[in-house]
């Protein structure tokens, strides 16, 4: 099989969908493509790619020319010329915060396979996971940065110092962002709450922080308690396939102290907080009821050289049964079917459906 590996486009994407490593795997039977310079901005050369056994391209739509199209983001609007019928398309997509994409997928009938909703048995979807780590950690980083006064926060260091307190961080959600949010807001020394539903993931969560962390169970007056106290607020909800739901309001938002900074991860599945609008790396933050807002939707991006090889390590796998059986591999692989979001002009996953039910 033909598979492209096109240069990603969004604002200050350095990742690339194939590494080298996984492309070498791949050329022993199949060729790949891969656009010049797409893996420059991760540490990878075209010369480490035609090492690896690659043809490197020079333009975007020779690389989109093919059965098989590997990326880390969506394709943007410039992208949308170059989708195609009998194309698989293997990237994260999020579709169900963006229908103009949605219905460009459909009219072109490309098959559209989504790293975000490949799911395990046990609703675990490994191929969400590594940029999820990444974005919890950086989640924290990020918001330490713009807490300074010179970046338009309060000018509160989180983890304090002798003789001042430490600054608060409320986390909305206790999965793997909010687990791994917590991890380093809890390292830096600050004070941390985790606000989650489940019960049961409030418990495994008492076993890994223990005291250093307030577990607290989700509900409108719970938030409505704490988010104005938060230095830092960092939206970590998921519903799979799904938009987030709005956990805080235009109005909780405002009884924040000025300076205060929201970071949501969730932005890429329309955000968990009223106020939070996608950003990019270029223009990462703005100011709304005097507080720093940060929704870059692409946070991953910003380390390319960790994320691009962590992301690998789990799509590897699967790119190889797409290239070996093609839609086949969606029959010998119930985990990699559950990823199916389009196929043939046609919404095909379950929750992409619902929320585009008159497409």
């Amino acid at each position: 099989m033909e598979i492209g590996v096109p240069k990603e486009t969004k604002d200050r994407e350095f990742r690339v969908g194939l590494t080298p490593n996984s492309v070498s795997v791949l050329s022993k039977k199949h060729t790949v493509f891969v656009e010049t310079g797409a893996g420059v901005g991760a540490g990878f050369s075209d010369e480490d790619y035609l090492q690896a056994g690659a043809k490197i391209v020079e333009d975007a739509a020779t690389a989109w020319d093919r059965e098989l199209v590997v990326k880390v983001k969506e394709p943007l609007k410039a992208e949308y010329q170059y989708l195609q019928p009998q194309q698989l398309l293997f990237t994260y997509f999020h579709l169900a915060a963006d229908r103009t994409l949605t219905k460009a997928l459909i009219e072109s009938g490309t098959t559209a396979i989504a790293y975000e909703t490949v799911e395990l048995p046990d609703g675990k979807l490994p191929l969400l996971t590594p940029m999820s780590i990444i974005a919890g950690r950086l989640s924290v980083q990020f918001g330490a940065r713009y807490l300074e006064k010179q970046q338009g926060g309060r000018g509160v260091l989180l983890g304090g110092v002798p003789g001042v307190s430490p600054g608060k961080v409320v986390i909305l959600g206790g999965g793997i962002v909010g687990t791994e949010a917590a991890k380093i807001a809890v390292g830096m020394g600050a004070r941390v709450q985790i606000i989650d539903i489940n019960v049961d993931r409030l418990s495994y969560l008492e076993t890994l922080f223990g005291s250093r962390v307030e577990l607290l169970y989700s509900s409108a007056p719970q938030i409505e308690a704490v988010v104005p106290d938060a230095d830092l607020l960092i939206g970590a909800v998921l519903v799979v396939g799904r938009k987030a739901p709005v956990l805080v309001s235009h109005d909780l938002v405002g009884q924040m102290r000025p300076g205060s900074v929201i970071v949501d991860v969730a932005v890429d599945q329309g955000g968990c907080i009223e106020t939070l609008r996608p950003t990019s790396h270029t223009t990462p933050t703005y100011v709304e009821e005097g507080v720093v807002h940060f929704g870059v939707p692409n946070m991953p991006g910003a380390v390319p050289w960790t994320a691009t090889q962590a992301l690998n390590n789990s799509t590897l796998p699967y790119a190889i049964k797409l290239a070996d059986l093609g839609l086949k591999a969606l029959e010998t692989d119930a985990n990699l079917a559950k990823g199916l979001n389009i196929k043939g002009g046609q919404i095909v996953h379950p929750a992409v459906q619902q929320v585009f039910s008159d497409l």
